[in-house]
């Protein structure tokens, strides 16, 4: 098994491609070793020491690094921990009978069309191409013209988080909903 690793825009993250699927729908977000119980591949990887963060997408795993180590460090016990995993034949999570959800929270009441309307931009434009860079946002909330977003994987901590949001996602949703006049992040 070979297992490529990535950059991503965040310093703390790296991507880690397994060459084969690693969530089949939906991502996973494990931001501390108490949240990983679900996931015997997460738990496994934060068994490395100065591991911070787990995130799951399609087809790659991101790891957040504490401030404290070095990659050079912790990288082959991740490689070897992803590697382990896979050939353990474990599953990566643990089935307890739910389906993975969009990761979008729940909206209801009157402004349910330009929700609508927003988490379909976010899963057709914006989604895509932050995967890309090991992470994911997913919607929070729509209160009064502002979008909440949620920041996931490599996006969460990253140093140019707020202008992705700000430049790109806010310009993108205000140029299609003219409702919407502001983006702003939210921690979960």
């Amino acid at each position: 098994m070979f297992i490529q690793t990535e950059s991503t825009p965040n310093p703390a993250t790296l991507k880690f491609l397994p060459g084969q699927t690693v969530l089949e729908v939906g991502t996973a977000d494990f931001p501390t070793a108490e949240t990983s119980g679900k996931s015997p591949l997460a738990t496994r990887i934060f068994a490395v020491s100065g591991v911070a963060g787990v995130f799951f997408g399609n087809d790659f795993v991101t790891v957040t690094k504490a401030e404290s180590v070095e990659w050079d460090h912790i990288k082959p016990a991740i490689l070897g921990a992803v590697m382990e995993h896979y050939q353990s034949g474990q599953p990566v999570m643990a089935d307890d009978g739910t389906a993975p959800a969009s990761g979008h929270a729940e909206h209801s009441g009157e402004d349910g069309e330009i929700v609508d309307q927003i988490k379909e931009l976010l899963d057709s434009r914006v989604r895509p191409a932050v995967a890309q860079d090991g992470g994911d946002i997913t919607f929070h909330g729509f209160d009064r013209g502002v979008v909440y977003l949620h920041m996931q994987g490599a996006c969460a901590g990253c140093p140019s988080s707020t202008l992705t949001l700000k430049m790109g996602i806010e310009n993108l949703l205000r140029h299609y909903i003219p409702e919407v006049t502001e983006v702003r992040p939210v921690a979960v």
